[in-house]
């Protein structure tokens, strides 16, 4: 990264609208020169004429109004709109929708979205074949104009993960670096690339095009002025500059940072622990007369169908001494989401979001032992990760976190715990009490089975939003549990608070560690937090890991058209196939990719997409405001990231690029489960659940001392931050070494 002074004001409005919105949850989009690079502006069809070639050998192309015929992004794609920090919204041209129906689907999200992609993949096209090892970071990088909101710009970003498409002569490439959001940026393509011959790539048509006096259009002149400025703005000298574009990243906070400002101004119910019959209180001492408490969770996995009883994990609660009392209670919870399972587009400048009903949000809170500290306890909120539920994974952290007097509560995600007509059975003292366990699973397909994480997602035609809105909802029901306890949590009914309003901590596993990434972001009041095995964007987990790449393989092969290029297998689970998927996207630092798989240029654009409208649910995009550019009203808070490496389910450089977007290599505790491996031959073969793995003899110590590491970090309100073995243990790394940083760029399974 380097920095070029501006000289140069370039207001956000004289540049015309395009933005594209490149981020969901799950796999959609148009493909490459039949969707948005295949259609023409409108507004720019005076510039159509093609222009003539000035030099014999290859050139950049830039012609309008194809947008497969010049640089990608461009605001040349975006409408004003006021409304929003940025001041447009992305308008891309859709394709025949009666042949291309789930790119049609895809964009009418996109167009939604207040400016592109923070990670985005850029499209270049030329006029010939490139010699792509000449292709780099000082020939093809973003200069920033600065924040739309006001912010200066003049950082300058290279790129990563190269593709060059033969088929199309465009060259493709990834941000090197996560971009500011609403933030204006300027493309910059020199001539330092050169063709096959060795000779500098040609600028004429994209000088022809950028000088054409032919435009009557205020939106295009506006453009062209911006587009000129940038290029005096980088300092490059304009005759060394063959093509450039200038486009507006989109808002990603805004939000989540509405809807925790209207949480703030409301009042909340108190919680209340009065779910057994005949409102009789459910707080439960952990050992009673008859021993150790039970309870059993009857889910409710069908519509039509008896519960499914399982035992809840109890026994890890004596892990360590500490543990009291167990409470179960619920509080009431604005729900954002509409029925399908989306939050309603607002402006992100100028609009409220809007409250779509109540939700009744149930949770388990385990409180220490022993004197209670005159102002309650010290509480940690814990996010459970994903097809989870907060009666399984909380209880085999609660022990720890007792042991440091720190009560432990949980709720469970949207979209988990299964049905709502699920039941919790607690057994103390010889007698047993049956009350509602809160599940908010939902049978969403209508195939009367409820699924541990059915109705997280967005329902069709929404597919691509997947997951983000399920997140931030979560994030949002979070930020009311905090109001809750800030209000006062009384467990025993006797008119004193049990938690300590002005001690609240955060720790998550996984999904646990993706949203709460988000809400230590967006909530002021959380003291410290630490995200466990956390990983971004979601469709980056989903394509590297082995556990849930079936899932984008099968959101390829439900597209219309199809878009898996592998064919497919058979297999002896339902549904009896599965189809297969190349995407030819390089990892990091890795060499460039000069011959992609056939079908793996559509496949590329349907993952940036998908990562385009994910971006205000996407963990990376928050992880600059934790410390490096904290939110307005929000204060700088003390944090630790906990990865293994070699992790299978959050694959390593999704960890890192939360990581690398938070500036928090220091803060990154790493768990060289590569060592352990070699150590103990009885490991499990993925790390990924290695916080609450207790109940395996082989690994229970390495969970144990990851936990004390949070504990000890609570306690001292984030002033202490152990090395879990110690600093002459051979297994964690605290903070990760610096040879390590660049490995976690890799797979490393």
């Amino acid at each position: 990264m380097r920095v070029v002074p501006l000289t140069l004001s370039v207001r956000p409005d004289t540049a015309s609208a395009v933005d594209t919105v490149r981020e969901a949850v799950y796999f959609s989009r148009m493909s490459l020169g039949q969707g948005r690079r295949a259609a023409g502006l409108g507004v720019v069809l005076v510039l159509a004429t093609a222009l003539p070639a000035l030099a014999a050998g290859v050139q950049a192309r830039f012609e309008l109004p194809s947008a497969s015929t010049m640089p990608f992004p461009t605001d040349l794609f975006t409408v004003d709109d006021p409304s929003h920090n940025t001041g447009v919204r992305v308008s891309l041209p859709k394709p025949d929708c009666r042949v291309r129906p789930s790119d049609c689907a895809d964009i009418d999200v996109l167009n939604t979205l207040d400016g592109f992609n923070l990670q985005p993949r850029v499209s270049i096209p030329f006029s010939g074949a490139i010699d792509v090892a000449t292709v780099n970071s000082s020939d093809v990088f973003f200069l920033s104009l600065g924040d739309t909101l006001g912010g200066r710009g003049g950082q300058v970003i290279g790129i990563n993960q190269v593709v060059w498409d033969p088929a199309t002569f465009t060259l493709h490439a990834e941000s090197d670096e996560l971009l500011d959001q609403h933030t204006r940026y300027a493309l910059i393509i020199t001539n330092g690339i050169r063709d096959t011959a060795g000779k500098p790539v040609g600028p004429s048509p994209f000088r022809q095009a950028l000088n054409f006096g032919g435009a009557k259009d205020a939106r295009i002149k506006a453009y062209r002025k911006s587009v000129l400025a940038a290029i005096e703005a980088s300092g490059v000298n304009p005759d060394n500059v063959v093509s450039a574009s200038v486009f507006t990243t989109q808002s990603a906070t805004a939000g989540l940072e509405k809807i925790r400002d209207r949480i703030k101004a409301m009042t909340p119910a108190p919680a209340t622990f009065l779910l057994g019959p005949g409102g009789s209180r459910t707080v439960f001492p952990l050992l009673s007369s008859s021993g150790l408490i039970t309870i059993t969770f009857n889910q409710q996995t069908s519509t039509t169908g008896p519960l499914n009883p399982t035992d809840v994990p109890t026994l890890a609660l004596l892990a360590q001494p500490g543990v009291g009392r167990i409470a179960f209670g619920k509080f009431s919870s604005p729900d954002w989401e509409t029925a399908g399972k989306i939050i309603p587009a607002i402006g992100t400048r100028t609009g409220v979001p809007a409250v779509q009903g109540t939700n009744e949000i149930y949770f388990n809170l385990v409180l220490p032992g022993g004197p209670k500290p005159p102002g309650g306890w010290p509480v940690a909120i814990f996010g459970h990760g994903f097809g989870d539920n907060k009666n399984n994974s909380p209880f085999a952290v609660a022990a720890t976190m007792a042991n440091h007097h720190i009560a432990t509560i949980a709720i469970n995600v949207v979209g988990h715990g299964f049905g709502n007509a699920s039941t919790l059975t607690v057994t103390s003292s010889n007698a047993s009490l049956t009350f509602s366990a809160g599940g908010r699973g939902i049978d969403q397909d209508g195939n009367t089975t409820i699924d541990s994480t059915e109705g997280s997602s967005a329902a069709p035609p929404n597919g691509i939003v997947g997951n983000r809105d399920g997140l931030r909802q979560t994030v949002a029901d979070l930020m009311q549990l905090v109001r809750v306890i800030q209000a006062g949590m009384d467990v025993d009914g006797d008119g004193v608070n049990d938690l300590d309003p002005n001690r609240i901590y955060y720790f998550g596993q996984s999904f646990g560690g993706i949203y709460g990434t988000k809400f230590i972001a967006v909530e002021p009041a959380v003291r410290a937090g630490v995200p466990n095995v956390p990983g971004g964007a979601i469709i980056e987990i989903a394509r590297l890991s082995p556990i849930f790449r079936p899932l984008v393989a099968f959101a390829l092969f439900f597209r219309t058209p199809q878009l898996h290029n592998r064919g497919t297998i058979l297999i002896s689970q339902p549904p009896g196939f599965l189809p297969l998927f190349e995407e030819s996207i390089p990892l990091r630092d890795d060499p460039a990719i000069v011959n992609p798989a056939p079908g793996a240029m559509a496949i590329q654009e349907v993952i940036d997409n998908t990562e385009w409208v994910s971006q205000s649910g996407n963990p990376v995009a928050y992880a600059p405001h934790l410390r490096k550019i904290p939110l307005d009203g929000v204060p700088t808070r003390p944090f630790i990231i906990q990865s293994a490496k070699g992790d299978q389910t959050v694959p390593n450089p999704t960890a890192s690029a939360i990581v690398r977007a938070g500036d928090a290599h220091d803060r990154w505790t790493l768990l060289r489960y590569d060592l352990v491996r070699l150590a103990r031959l009885l490991a499990p073969s993925n790390p990924h659940t290695f916080l609450t793995n207790i109940g395996n003899p082989v690994v229970a110590d390495l969970a144990i001392a990851a936990q004390h590491q949070i504990g000890f970090f609570f306690a001292s309100d984030g002033a202490v931050t152990i090395d879990p073995d110690t600093a002459a243990g051979p297994f964690f790394e605290v903070p990760i070494s610096q040879d390590q940083i660049p490995l976690m760029e890799d797979l490393n399974f």
